[in-house]
């Protein structure tokens, strides 16, 4: 009588079938042609999409796109070897929703040896990553660092924008990350698989700035040695992010309009016109609406281009995340060779109190500055910046430290009228004393 062992079970292809069909990872196989071989029940359930719809078929062509987006292996030639990677990408569902989905793909290799196709399990991140948002639990979103809920809110205006394909105006102060979070907005969208282009529209020559903008052909001025490419056309299919566009010119602002408006134009010197598909993002660091009533600024233009407004608060605004971008650039730092790991106590007091008018930009060129001072594994006060150190409150009080508890806090946060600064005082603490007891209990 034949003994059958579960091993055997497990790998008759049907019973397979039935262990896949019961996970709850979504499971998705195929070969070298992209040809899909498997497609289990939660990839159903998380895609939208039936067995049948897919079976057989070209997974660029069954998805619309390719399904991995921009981190797609196989979107020329077929990789040679694959190994394991991991990576999240937004996945638009059958419905037409957007899902956030961690994908973790490897290599499939016959008996010989030989590169054969492709097994990605992916799950759906989609409602946890909304869950941690309104639970103030994300500390950091597609490459932004923070968890105080203005930036929380920056991160749902970001998710909210995955589907969409309006233009997007951000506003904020100098240093506050306002490319990264263009980057973020693009990376979030379904034109993640096409260029991010960034000009800085204030950095560049007033004579240069249409031949940079919409490209120019050979001849058409001094210098025009050869045809060349302008940021739209490298952009299409992507994203073209205007960096202080309030410094355009006004005779620019009229040409940026008419390209917004018709989706086309014509290069310097030449006849042709060029249709492009491009998503416009802009920001500023000034008031547009300001920039508009002292005529710097066209009003139809402005309407064009923030037609959904994004507010970055600057750092003064968000101190809970001092200690978090601290610690986040420490790590940076330390993949480079860097030995400091930590602040001290009295440095990232220091940190708190200042009113860091250069943002999170000059939060990491002070991380940098110390990492130059310091000898040992800890930054401590002498070794940050001067103007942090001059900038700083009065002493704390000699002794030891008053016990915080949840009681004492919020009696005195309330006696402040909510200012947590003023209560800081009062509890007779340094102010990252109390930030970190809040953060705790938070």
């Amino acid at each position: 009588m034949t003994v059958v062992t579960l091993e055997n079970l497990v790998t008759q292809q049907k019973n397979l079938q039935n262990v896949l069909d019961n996970m709850m990872e979504g499971i998705i196989a195929h070969d070298l042609n992209r040809q899909i071989l498997f497609f289990n029940r939660a990839a159903e359930k998380i895609t939208g999409y039936s067995r049948e719809d897919v079976l057989g078929r070209d997974c660029h062509l069954v998805f619309g796109a390719p399904f991995c987006g921009n981190k797609c292996s196989f979107c020329g030639q077929p990789p040679g070897a694959l190994g394991h990677h991991t990576y999240t990408i937004n996945a638009v569902t059958r419905s037409g929703e957007t899902r956030r989905i961690e994908m973790s793909v490897t290599g499939m290799y016959d008996e010989e040896g030989a590169f054969v196709g492709v097994l990605a399990a992916f799950r759906d991140l989609t409602e946890i990553i909304s869950l941690q948002i309104r639970l103030g639990e994300l500390t950091g979103f597609s490459g932004i660092v923070g968890r105080d809920r203005r930036m929380l809110d920056v991160y749902e205006q970001i998710r909210n924008l995955a589907a969409a394909d309006y233009p997007v105006h951000i506003t904020g102060d100098t240093g506050t990350g306002k490319e990264l979070v263009a980057a973020a907005i693009h990376n979030e969208s379904a034109r993640a698989g096409g260029p991010f282009v960034p000009v800085n529209c204030g950095a560049l020559p007033e004579g240069l700035l249409e031949s940079e903008l919409f490209g120019h052909v050979k001849g058409a001025f001094s210098g025009a040695i050869r045809d060349k490419k302008g940021r739209f056309e490298l952009a299409d299919g992507g994203t073209l992010f205007l960096d202080e566009v309030s410094e355009l010119p006004r005779h620019m602002q009229v040409k940026l309009l008419r390209v917004l408006q018709e989706g086309r134009f014509e290069r310097v010197g030449a006849e042709k016109t060029i249709c492009v598909d491009v998503r416009i993002i802009s920001a500023t660091n000034k008031d547009l609406k300001r920039e508009m009533e002292r005529r710097n600024f066209r009003e139809d233009l402005y309407y064009r281009l923030s037609v959904v407004p994004i507010r970055i608060p600057p750092l003064r605004e968000r101190r809970n995340d001092i200690p978090l971008l601290a610690v986040h650039f420490l790590k940076l730092a330390a993949e480079h060779g860097r030995k400091a790991t930590r602040l001290s106590e009295e440095a990232l007091s220091l940190m708190m109190d200042y009113g860091w008018p250069g943002n999170v930009r000059e939060l990491q060129n002070s991380i940098h500055f110390a990492l130059v001072k310091a000898r040992g594994p800890t930054i401590e006060a002498e070794h940050l910046p001067l103007e942090i150190r001059r900038m700083t409150c009065a002493a704390s009080k000699p002794g030891p430290q008053p016990r915080l508890t949840a009681e004492t806090v919020a009696s005195a946060i309330e006696k402040a009228g909510g200012n947590r600064s003023k209560a800081a005082k009062l509890l007779g603490v340094g102010r990252a004393t109390l930030y970190r007891f809040l953060d705790k209990k938070i």
